[in-house]
């Protein structure tokens, strides 16, 4: 849902919207799913955990977690430690001019690996994927700190071997709560791991412009990690650090 702004994935919008629905739809509303737990939880907070409506979110942020134990009724991990770790991961790797793998399906020379239940790579689209994973009733404890790192990728790198590269990342909204909650706080697990000086930029999830004006210095980085507002504009950031 976008705010009058514009922001997508906005939670006050979607505890506005379920109060406007329910006025005009009432006891017709059988189950909620949000595609994030930001929403999920402004809506279950604001109408559907009163009602008992089932409701279910996306993320696995901690709040959603733990409000399991209170009637939410599910939510889907995204195993943000792998997505954080390989986002950083194949940026150390390039930067090293080392086989994409490394660290990943093969163990780096910290013993650093991932297991082969937690990921997907796709040869067609070079793409990596973190597996999802359902949170339930059943399962919740084990996710209630979504932001603590995964000891089988997290043994530091010798900063002999592999020295320190700065390199620049943004988020692309700075409200978005998996992306500033559970996210950053899993790049940060394992930035230093991977000797990496990462400068984080958050976007306001509305302009690409907002992100780009912020990358004043490109040649003060070694690498570039950017999360667009609009996967389709590519060509902007690529004239900039032209």
């Amino acid at each position: 849902m976008k705010n009058n702004s514009g922001a997508t994935w906005d939670a006050p919008t979607a505890g506005d919207a379920i109060n406007t629905w329910s006025a005009s739809f009432g006891d017709q509303i059988d189950v909620v799913v949000s595609n994030n737990d930001g929403m999920g939880m402004a809506v279950f907070n604001a109408w559907s955990k009163e009602q008992g409506v089932p409701t279910f979110g996306y993320d696995a942020n901690s709040d959603a977690v733990a409000a399991i134990a209170d009637g939410y009724c599910g939510t889907i991990s995204q195993n943000a430690d792998v997505q954080a770790y390989l986002t950083l991961r194949t940026l150390r790797n390039a930067l090293d001019d080392v086989d994409i793998m490394t660290g990943i399906s093969i163990p780096d020379a910290a013993g650093n690996v991932l297991s082969e239940d937690l990921f997907y790579y796709d040869e067609e689209t070079r793409c990596f994927y973190a597996l999802n994973g359902a949170v339930t009733e059943a399962n919740y404890k084990d996710f209630l700190d979504p932001t603590a790192p995964n000891k089988a990728f997290s043994s530091q790198l010798d900063e002999k071997d592999f020295p320190v590269r700065n390199v620049w990342l943004n988020l692309y909204n700075a409200a978005d709560n998996f992306l500033n909650a559970t996210y950053l706080p899993q790049l940060q697990n394992y930035d230093k791991t991977l000797n990496l000086n990462v400068e984080y930029v958050k976007g306001d999830g509305q302009t690409e412009a907002n992100i780009i004006d912020r990358l004043g210095n490109p040649d003060a980085y070694e690498g570039f990690c950017i999360n667009m507002v609009k996967t389709d504009d590519g060509a902007s950031y690529m004239m900039k650090l032209s």
